[in-house]
């Protein structure tokens, strides 16, 4: 058992390529679910912005002399 962790001298080299190899591995797995969830939450808050806009311009504004019929509109 002993032989086979040293790797005829050769551990130190071969060990932490195969840390490298399940790191990467590990990395290549996790990465796409990340980005889902990134693009997600960013798709979100794309669309609620979008509803407050349209509840922005639907909603008239009596402020803005809107629904009433009088005074100039304001951007």
């Amino acid at each position: 058992m002993h032989a086979f962790f040293a790797m005829g001298g050769y551990a130190a080299y071969v060990w932490p390529a195969y840390g490298v190899f399940f790191a990467v591995l590990l990395i290549d797995w996790l990465a796409p679910q990340f980005r889902r969830r990134r693009l997600l939450r960013e798709l979100r808050g794309r669309l609620a912005r979008q509803e407050a806009r349209k509840e922005r311009t639907v909603t008239p504004s009596p402020l803005r002399g809107e629904g009433w019929g009088e005074g100039p509109r304001l951007p």
